[in-house]
């Protein structure tokens, strides 16, 4: 689950323009959805958005695993009894998220959904599980068990309860959907945010960049830094809402499933990326490799940024990122 940590800040026409800027903002896929087009008039930018509505219900009836009719329910349901054919669309995205659960060493993991939930995060944990639960907890998961036939477009779960999830990079892989949908409808300009998943292209009718600020999840009321970006994404995952504290440790609610321990040290963390489907996985792959770690991949990654922020408050950014140059005064 992701925590919207971020803003938009965006420019209306003024009334001498010959475009509008058009927004509308919705829930969608069990989160806050929102649009922002520009458009000749606002009939044309309403006809765009729904356009951007369809496309949601397109793809999550693709993907959901909590809609049985869609393939990759159907993939869960096979699991250990036999491979199952799926649409190409599908099969690639799959194929996509178990590149970055290789890029991360598991840290990210669309089998995740096979994992027993005993972490509770609503306040009635009193006592952390037993190192024996918490091993069993992830013995269905593992990217490695995910057998993909590139020429039959099958995918099967080697074993018997195995689950595939997409939420953490589908929500990533339909803003770029999105996004390329209306380009091709011709909108020059607009943002699409998912809950936090933000991807944008071209302009603000003033010709400025359209811009994103940063909040600390610890001072939520003060955005720290605001950032340009222009045909460009960006993905923040957090927990500083849903966690657990044992012997003076905080440990988030997003679990390391090679470990089945909760991921500890970091509030959140925001992926600068091209695509957002990749921001989407890596953001979450990286919050649970931590700070050192992480870092130390994203500065291998050509294009790509990252901001960490520790659960002590002290903010941590990739060697691309001059944080200078977009703090807040």
């Amino acid at each position: 689950m992701k925590f919207f940590f971020l803003s938009l800040c965006f420019c209306i026409a003024n009334v001498a323009s010959s475009q509008v800027t058009r927004s509308r903002t919705l829930y969608m896929l069990g989160s806050p959805f929102e649009m922002i087009v520009e458009a000749k008039d606002n009939a044309q930018g309403d006809l765009y958005i729904d356009m951007a509505v369809a496309e949601v219900s397109r793809i999550e009836n693709l993907i959901s695993d909590w809609i049985p009719t869609t393939s990759i329910s159907e993939v869960n349901r096979n699991a250990g009894i036999q491979p199952v054919k799926v649409p190409t669309e599908v099969f690639d995205l799959v194929m996509r998220a178990i590149k970055i659960s290789e890029l991360t060493s598991g840290a990210f993991d669309i089998s995740y959904a096979s994992m027993d939930k005993i972490w509770k995060f609503d306040g009635s944990m009193t006592q952390m599980p037993s190192p024996e639960e918490i091993k069993n907890s992830v013995a269905k998961v593992g990217y490695q068990k995910i057998m993909l036939n590139a020429k039959e477009s099958t995918i099967f779960l080697k074993d018997k309860g195995m689950k595939l999830g997409l939420g953490g990079i589908g929500q990533g892989y339909i803003a770029d959907k999105i996004k390329t949908l209306l380009i091709q409808k011709g909108v020059v300009a607009g943002i699409v945010n998912i809950s936090g998943d933000i991807n944008t292209w071209g302009k603000q009718l003033n010709g400025e960049k359209w811009k994103i600020g940063i909040k600390n999840p610890l001072n939520k009321d003060k955005v720290f830094a605001t950032f340009p970006l222009e045909d460009s994404a960006v993905e923040t995952s957090g927990s500083y809402e849903k966690y657990v504290t044992f012997n003076g440790i905080r440990y988030s609610h997003i679990i390391d499933t090679r470990t089945g321990y909760p991921a500890t040290g970091v509030v959140s963390v925001s992926v600068f990326a091209k695509s957002t489907e990749f921001a989407d996985a890596l953001a979450t792959g990286i919050f649970v490799l931590g700070i050192d770690i992480g870092l130390d991949l994203v500065n291998q990654l050509p294009g790509v940024a990252c901001i960490y922020v520790d659960d002590k408050g002290k903010i941590f950014a990739s060697k691309n990122i001059d944080l200078k140059k977009y703090t807040n005064d």
